[in-house]
């Protein structure tokens, strides 16, 4: 698929919009790959596909922390000063859903108020759901559509739900954790997992009465890092102070940035990476499909619901229960 003429019209014109640069487009087409209507698969598949040959020239950087960090205020700074320097920057934030009800917070826009009213700023909030990684589930999508209206820096604050939020590096360029001054405590309640795959760490709240706690929780974080093993040859992860209220230390964030992009590139790391990443949503995509192929048959519905009684019981081991399932269904296939 190397042309849009297969494009129904409808989403062929979308398309155009998007390119066009049209905000109103985007925020429609992205609503389409988010959508988990059947009736809208096929158009989303195009788009997708169709949008592919635009995109992956952005930027792409991860933000992690806990609850309460300043991701929100750190990313309002960080993206003003950006669009300050003439880039166009989007904003993919993810709310927590509620596991009860499914709805979330969506309110993004109402924290990032003054990144909003940037006419080169895009804020799109999205629900976790239930997807692990504290990522959206098509935020890999949603990164190839904004880059394909034109912006060159996409920042995905996700969730900050722990350790399964790792997931994030797998579709990003950099992976960045920003965490509160304090150290002590504070570096035993950061997950090991996350820690190895931080590219950056940055330290919030370097001003006023937490400036002291803030320089002392970058040394220990820094002590903590040059324990890890680097995840790039020629890139060791280091520790950076912010104050995202009174904007010091952002253009130094920027700049770490820039010189991560330039080393990689120049190995070859940068690529691979890229390349690694469209393998693995390939595979994510692969077991999302079969899994649903297994749940919306009505025999391996029914025969889940059996097996699902006797674990509850206690009378079946659930590994041995999905095998006996999956065994069936390839007796099926």
């Amino acid at each position: 698929m190397n042309a849009n003429s297969s494009l129904d019209p409808k989403t062929k014109e979308l398309l155009a919009a998007v390119l066009a640069g049209d905000r109103r487009a985007l925020a429609k087409a992205i609503t389409l790959v988010e959508s988990s209507h059947p009736k809208d698969e096929a158009a989303a598949s195009a788009l997708v596909q169709f949008a592919l040959p635009h995109a992956g020239r952005a930027l792409r950087i991860g933000l992690s922390g806990a609850p309460g960090v300043g991701k929100s205020t750190f990313i309002e700074a960080f993206g003003t000063w950006l669009t300050g320097q003439g880039k166009r920057v989007a904003v993919l934030a993810v709310d927590p859903s509620s596991r009860r009800s499914g709805g979330s917070i969506l309110g993004d826009k109402t924290r990032m108020v003054k990144l909003t009213q940037e006419p080169n700023a895009f804020i799109r909030p999205s629900p976790a759901g239930a997807t692990l990684g504290g990522v959206a589930r098509r935020t890999r999508e949603t990164m190839l559509l904004v880059e394909t209206a034109g912006f060159d820096v996409v920042l995905v604050e996700t969730v900050g739900v722990g350790q399964s939020e790792t997931a994030v590096a797998d579709m990003v360029d950099m992976f960045i954790v920003l965490v509160s001054p304090g150290g002590g405590d504070e570096l035993q309640g950061i997950k090991r997992g996350i820690m190895e795959l931080a590219d950056l760490v940055v330290v919030t709240k370097a001003d006023g009465d937490l400036m002291q706690a803030a320089t002392r929780a970058a040394a220990e974080y820094r002590a903590a890092l040059h324990l890890m093993r680097p995840k790039f040859e020629n890139w060791s992860a280091d520790v950076r102070m912010v104050s995202s209220t009174e904007g010091k230390g952002i253009d130094q964030v920027w700049a770490d940035i820039q010189t991560f992009r330039e080393r990689l590139q120049s190995t070859g790391a940068w690529d691979r990476q890229r390349r690694e990443q469209s393998v693995a949503w390939l595979w994510g995509e692969l077991r999302e499909g079969l899994l649903a192929l297994l749940t919306e048959n009505k025999d391996a519905r029914a025969e889940l619901a059996r097996f699902e009684a006797l674990i509850a019981k206690g009378e079946a081991a659930p590994p041995a229960a999905a095998r006996a399932i999956l065994a069936r269904w390839r007796g099926k296939t």
